[in-house]
């Protein structure tokens, strides 16, 4: 049983009535990090899961070398549906409301249902420097770190920004590593994916520029498919701000299919990149992938990841898989790498490979799930961090 996290709260909107919530895991150092999300349903159970899991993905991403020292684990959510138009006035007043965490200790950025850009200018409406600005004391020069985090956010890879493209690179290095260690070629390897959003996004490019075929998408209107493969760049140019695409970009041979198609979809990889809990007991049955990515937050229910592990399915864990979003932001910001599309794109391959080859291979010796692993792996670099850098539960 996971220790109790440092803070939780729960605020209640007096305009709408909603709540919003906040759950800080741990501190390093003083800081914390982890998402804010906003989608209709979101309790505090779940962003306690995912601040959990970003204590865990900070620490599977120590490197004793590195300038980026790991922080401690938090998120933030709001239950809100993001295409509701009272949405970013909620949003405005959820960040003045915890503006004191943000100031001090609580590191923020873009989850699902918010972009960077949202969260910026609602941040700055809010009165705040930055959503990182908790950070800030503990680097060496802070003008030039925040010169070199902006431009890095400024700069465009064939018409999608840098920091939309990083997590999607460490997802389908995560994919591509697997599919290398059981000998697999990726021409004739088929991906289904749910969600086109920032993550599901970049992933379909990443994978498809790697030789992988994508054959389905789902998003709200249902699941676009094609068993020869769809044409990722065209649905990825016509997307809406929510990751919606517009239909009328298909082609003939493109089928429209319900929402849950992309679950049974005849493909190798399966990406659930859009909600959590996305996977439960009934749906894991549907499943006739050998890999599942979980480029989403906690997409694959505990009782279903048994089911799959027992008959063959390997989970690429969430923790892992997820985690170069993250750790880019901070790569950047401490100087571990430029601004620079190539050096941040290379940093962040050669360190999922290296995080994902680990993993798998521990999970293969001692006979248990990449998750386990993954947990295990954490856990032994929990203690170093907080011996070397001071930790608050």
């Amino acid at each position: 049983m996971p220790a109790a996290p440092l803070l939780s709260l729960t605020w209640t909107d007096e305009v709408t009535g909603r709540r919003g919530f906040l759950v800080v895991d741990r501190l390093v150092r003083g800081v914390c990090s982890g998402g804010l999300r906003m989608r209709e349903g979101c309790t505090l159970q779940e962003v306690t899961g995912l601040a959990r899991g970003m204590s865990l993905k900070e620490a599977l991403h120590y490197d004793p070398e590195a300038r980026y020292v790991p922080l401690g684990g938090a998120k933030g959510g709001i239950d809100c549906d993001p295409r509701d138009p009272a949405a970013y006035g909620l949003l405005v007043r959820y960040l003045r409301a915890v503006r004191p965490y943000v100031e001090s200790c609580w590191t923020t950025g873009e989850d699902l249902g918010l972009s960077q850009d949202l969260v910026d200018r609602a941040a700055a409406e809010a009165g705040l420097v930055s959503s990182v600005q908790a950070v800030y004391p503990l680097l060496d020069d802070e003008t030039a770190a925040r010169a070199r985090l902006a431009e890095a956010f400024a700069l465009d890879v064939d018409g999608i920004g840098l920091d939309e493209l990083v997590g999607g690179c460490g997802v389908a290095e995560s994919v591509l590593t697997a599919l290398d260690r059981a000998g697999v070629p990726y021409p004739g390897t088929r991906v289904a994916l749910q969600g086109l959003g920032t993550m599901g996004g970049a992933t379909a490019r990443f994978l498809t520029r790697a030789g992988l075929t994508v054959v389905a998408v789902a998003d709200v209107k249902g699941t676009i498919a094609n068993p020869d493969g769809l044409d990722v760049e065209a649905l990825l140019f016509a997307r809406d701000a929510h990751g919606t695409v517009d239909r009328s970009v298909l082609r003939p041979g493109d089928r429209e299919l319900p929402g849950d198609a992309w679950l049974s979809a005849e493909a190798e990889v399966l990406v659930p990149a859009a909600v959590s809990y996305a996977i439960g007991a009934a749906e894991q049955g549907r499943i006739r992938a050998r890999w599942i990515a979980e480029a989403a937050n906690m997409p694959v229910l505990p009782e279903a990841e048994a089911s799959l592990h027992a008959r063959g399915v390997t989970v690429l864990p969430d923790v892992v898989v997820n985690s170069a979003t993250n750790a880019w932001w901070w790569w950047t910001l401490f100087g571990d790498v430029g601004a620079d599309a190539d050096e941040a794109f290379a940093h962040t391959r050669r360190s999922m490979r290296a995080l994902v080859e680990l993993v798998l291979a521990r999970a293969a010796t001692e006979g248990t799930t990449p998750r386990a692993a993954a947990h295990a792996v954490a856990a032994e670099r929990l203690p170093v961090i907080a011996e070397r850098f001071g930790s608050h539960r």
